[in-house]
């Protein structure tokens, strides 16, 4: 059977928004443009050299039916919740939380030197995890394994197996794949991924050509941009002479309804209205 190279669907320019208290983001999904990607509700960038731009943070607030995949590369925020939860993560760390049924939580990124640089990611739960026990997976930076291939490709694999070797987030309804990958100078990178598969990527650094790599490759992508995928068994990925580095993810499909309210996506309107009922009465954890 021949294999196929998925074509670049969508090439999205992030649409800067101020969320939390005041925080500046680089958004990609959950935009006029690009509402989803079903499992993938939302993408956020965050990176400046300005404390202004994100010490407002996120106060507590809620979250009811997704899960939120927070990714620093640097900088360090700090989380407590309403289930007794507490820490910080920082360069390098990955936190995943389940929110099910409902938490609270804020997460406040902490001033220092340099500049603070992560992304925010949302995935969501099927119906019938909707309303399931929240639960974290905090992963320090020396537990995520990082590939050093021969001709200077450079993968940490977050979620998803490459060359044999599996990233420590499992028990994940959407099957993901999260890998940061880095490509030198005119080097070159594939990856298969199941067709059926939602995928895209999102360049933070330097630029490539992405897709199929004949006439039908996308042009140069220059950071920050978020491509979205076609179908297809593989992505292809190649540097330009300032190389390139993006994220790479990938997900099953939920194919149901989504119905949202800013930190809750259901699958009715009804369910929204409960949230916001249990919100009311005291009764949205579950703890």
């Amino acid at each position: 059977m021949i294999s196929t190279a998925r074509k670049v669907r969508q090439i999205i320019e992030p649409q800067t928004v101020m969320e939390g208290a005041g925080v500046r983001l680089k958004r990609s999904i959950a935009t006029q443009i690009l509402d989803h990607i079903d499992p993938f509700l939302l993408f956020d960038h965050f990176g400046s050299d300005d404390p202004k731009d994100y010490i407002k943070g996120f106060p507590m607030h809620p979250h009811r039916g997704i899960e939120t995949v927070t990714y620093m590369i640097e900088g360090s925020v700090s989380h407590k919740d309403s289930i007794g939860n507490a820490g910080s993560i920082g360069s390098g760390d990955v936190q995943w939380m389940t929110s099910g049924g409902g938490i609270m939580h804020e997460e406040m990124p902490q001033p220092a030197p340099g500049k603070m640089v992560g992304f925010q990611l949302w995935v969501n739960l099927p119906a019938k995890l909707k309303l399931c026990q929240p639960r974290y997976q905090n992963i320090a930076a020396n537990h995520i394994p990082e590939i050093n291939r021969d001709d200077g490709v450079i993968i940490r694999v977050i979620a998803g197996e490459v060359d044999n070797i599996r990233g420590p987030v499992s028990e994940i309804a959407a099957d993901p794949i999260y890998l940061d990958i880095k490509i030198p100078s005119n080097g070159t990178f594939s990856y298969p991924i199941d067709r059926g598969q939602t995928a895209f990527a999102y360049v933070f650094d330097g630029e490539g050509k992405f897709g199929e790599t004949s006439d039908s490759a996308a042009d140069n992508v220059t950071h920050p941009r978020l491509i979205v995928f076609g179908n297809g068994d593989y992505i292809q990925a190649n540097a330009s002479n300032h190389g390139v580095r993006f994220l790479l993810v990938s997900g099953k499909p939920l194919n149901e309804p989504i119905v949202r309210y800013g930190p809750f996506v259901m699958n009715t309107q009804e369910e929204i209205e409960q949230a916001l009922e249990d919100l009311r009465k005291g009764t949205f954890v579950k703890n």
